[in-house]
């Protein structure tokens, strides 16, 4: 099982979530990787300055296994997409939490809804 960072905080949907004052920057967890297997494309659909809201898709992510949305984990409006992914989708498999990261958010409402690495760690135990 994978050990994930304290410092971020989770979806039960596996997107992860590194808060940098009123901004999220969202990607999807070791275990969401692992689970996909080998990553093959990154499609974000959201643009910057599209508004998101929590739970809902904002792009998908395509592996050898399986097509899997991707959900915003809070509301706000889209101000950066990680444009490397377009041509390196691997960084998702290689670096999760750094290089693989999808979106930053400019939150509006949402952070309160978002798990601790430790209620995370057993919603996955849990299966």
């Amino acid at each position: 099982m994978a050990t994930f960072p304290a410092e971020l905080k989770y979806t039960k949907d596996h997107e992860w979530a590194r808060i940098d004052g009123t901004r999220v920057r969202v990607g999807i967890t070791q275990h969401a990787v692992d689970q996909l297997g080998d990553i093959t494309l990154v499609n974000i659909d959201a643009k910057p300055g599209a508004k998101l809201e929590v739970g809902k898709a904002f792009g998908t992510v395509e592996s050898v296994k399986a097509v899997s949305d991707l959900f915003a984990p809070v509301s706000g409006t889209v101000v950066e997409v990680n444009k490397a992914l377009d041509a390196n989708p691997e960084a998702v498999n290689e670096s999760p939490y750094e290089n693989g990261w999808m979106v930053v958010i400019e939150v509006s409402s949402g952070l309160d809804e978002l798990l601790d690495v430790a209620a995370y760690t057993a919603h996955v135990e849990a299966g």
